[in-house]
């Protein structure tokens, strides 16, 4: 969805969703407040996001240049772990935390490629992403989005299209790709404790797949932090450093080749754009739960 798409007017009400035992999620669309999933849509080249995001991505390249590589890496990325897991590893379900638009080659496909039967659920909190995401899956059993703030794990875990797709008592790879940046610390519901409350309900040979933007300069962290916290209206966290993300993958065993910036993640000859400076990386990896 674009801009120009749908009824005239910044702000759209497409109603509300429930969350069992939940107050009532808004899907309230307001067209001039940039989020992270339409900018990040935005640099893949994509068509659903507004003009607000489109000036945010502008100004947001002034600052750091390598953005838009930056996101396309991390996408490859994402497709690349996907296909391992489900390759070499068997794995047939994935759960996707803060899942983004969806553009080619989803977890799904990727997935459904390696298994016809594979499943996934998709959660997200943008409004554009659950009503985007449901058009798109409307045929697909096996495929469902939620609409579900990633740090709300009791929400997620028993939602009815979570419980349907997805066999708790199996290995099932949970993704928390290029999201933990858009959460702030906290001992209660910061990327840590939500990794912790995740992992409690996986049993062994499940993997996470983690990742997010770091930077080893603290003006960097400092100045991207402070722009994207006031151009999304406070959704977001802080760009991190190599040895936060490092800390969440504690008593977990990393597959190869480690914690590294994303490209560089078993390449496949699917030459990704070099970015132009290295201001800030997307860091990560893939662990499996003993």
């Amino acid at each position: 969805m674009s801009s120009a798409d749908g009824p005239v007017g910044p702000v759209r009400n497409l109603g509300k969703v429930m969350q069992p035992d939940k107050q009532p999620l808004s899907i309230t669309i307001d067209e001039t407040v940039p989020t992270a999933a339409r900018m990040y849509d935005y640099y893949l080249g994509g068509k659903d996001n507004f003009a607000a995001d489109r000036a945010a991505v502008a100004e947001l390249d002034q600052v750091v240049p390598s953005t838009r590589a930056l996101a396309v890496n991390n996408r490859r990325f994402l497709q690349r772990a996907v296909r391992v897991l489900a390759e070499e590893h068997g794995i047939k379900q994935f759960l996707d935390h803060g899942s983004g638009l969806p553009t080619q080659d989803n977890v799904h496909q990727v997935a459904q490629r390696t298994h016809e039967d594979a499943r996934v659920v998709y959660v997200d909190n943008d409004p554009v992403v659950l009503a985007h995401g449901r058009a798109l899956l409307v045929e697909d059993e096996r495929t469902t989005v939620i609409q579900a703030d990633l740090r709300d794990t009791d929400t997620i875990f028993s939602h009815p299209d979570t419980q349907r797709l997805i066999d708790f008592s199996q290995p099932v790879a949970v993704l928390f790709n290029s999201v933990f940046h858009c959460i702030p610390d906290s001992e209660t519901d910061g990327p840590s404790a939500v990794v912790h409350r995740v992992t409690e309900r996986l049993v062994p040979g499940s993997y996470l797949v983690m990742c997010q933007l770091v930077s080893e300069d603290p003006r960097i962290r400092e100045s991207v932090t402070k722009f994207m916290d006031q151009v999304t209206q406070g959704h977001w966290g802080r760009v991190r450093q190599e040895k936060d993300v490092a800390e969440w993958f504690e008593g977990m065993d990393i597959l190869e080749p480690g914690l590294v910036e994303v490209s560089t993640w078993r390449p496949d000859g699917n030459d990704a754009p070099q970015q132009l400076t290295s201001e800030w990386i997307e860091f990560g990896g893939i662990a499996r739960l003993r």
